[in-house]
């Protein structure tokens, strides 16, 4: 029986929500949700699925497949190849921060962030319009779905994947 796709995506938000009573890691709640599907790929070849499976706590920003799509075209096959673990890992790391940050504990302003990745930063901007992340190329994501919640942390859904490189200057 299929069901039309607004009762499908309901039902997957409602999923990724979870419960108290049916609470699932970072990475299951990822992996149940279609627009994840190359961060999850990314994940497993990087070989950090266990990790974020772990106890955590983790706070993940996590990038939709079209922020992955919207990288130069070869970028993700690149990554993806076994040569370049290294590379990915600290792509994915800098999306991951080791405490558990829901969006009310994000402070107001621009504030700097260290990510599991220590040798960089993050610039965090949260004001009336939203919040927002700047990357080391001075790039910035926006945060679309904040305070998605797993037994493990939180997931704050992003529209561009965060680059390492220069320290982002926070204005």
């Amino acid at each position: 029986m299929r069901f039309p796709k607004k009762f499908a995506a309901l039902t997957a938000a409602a999923i990724a929500l979870g419960t108290a009573a049916s609470a699932n890691s970072i990475v299951e709640i990822a992996a149940g949700d279609e627009r994840f599907s190359t961060l999850v790929a990314a994940v497993s070849a990087a070989g950090l699925a266990e990790t974020l499976s772990g106890p955590g706590p983790f706070t993940v920003f996590a990038p939709v497949n079209d922020a992955f799509a919207a990288l130069p075209e070869g970028t993700v096959d690149t990554l993806l190849k076994p040569e370049n673990k290294e590379q990915l890992t600290n792509v994915l790391l800098y999306h991951v921060d080791d405490r558990n940050l829901p969006a009310e504990a994000i402070p107001n302003g621009s504030n700097y962030f260290k990510p599991v990745l220590a040798s960089e930063r993050l610039c965090i901007t949260k004001d009336a319009s939203g919040v927002s992340i700047a990357d080391g190329t001075g790039q910035s994501a926006n945060v679309v779905i904040a305070n998605i919640q797993a037994d493990n942390g939180v997931i704050h859904v992003i529209d561009k994947v965060l680059l390492p490189g220069d320290r982002p200057a926070c204005h």
